[in-house]
């Protein structure tokens, strides 16, 4: 069966986006424009919440795809450039389109918000 493809909003602008496999930690079902953290320990990344110790709190990448971890790690794609509607993103506790501006732009990925 092929899927279709739906266009939405997630890609604001022009800047280039460079995306990358990463690792989906288990126990996690993530839509795509997920704001993702890195586990320093274990290279894996999960939703970035504000209050995590582990090293995810500093956001990484942009989820490019649903994914479904919940029951064991998959591979999925992010992005770790581009420019991004805002309003498309999916932020863990605590985190804001403004209080992760900044560590986002530090990385390649900008914040737009919707026009």
């Amino acid at each position: 069966m092929a899927e279709t493809f739906t266009p939405d909003n997630l890609i604001a602008g022009d800047y280039p986006a460079v995306t990358e496999s990463v690792t989906v930690a288990s126990g996690q079902t993530l839509s795509r424009g997920a704001v993702l953290g890195k586990v320093t320990a274990t290279g894996k990344v999960v939703l970035s919440l504000s209050a995590a110790a582990d090293g995810s709190q500093t956001p990484y990448a942009i989820l490019a795809e649903d994914v479904d971890a919940s029951a064991a790690d998959q591979v999925a794609t992010a992005y770790l450039s581009g420019e991004f509607n805002e309003g498309e993103l999916t932020f863990g506790a605590d985190h804001t389109a403004d209080t992760t501006r900044a560590a986002l732009r530090d990385l390649g990925i900008y914040l737009k918000k919707a026009v």
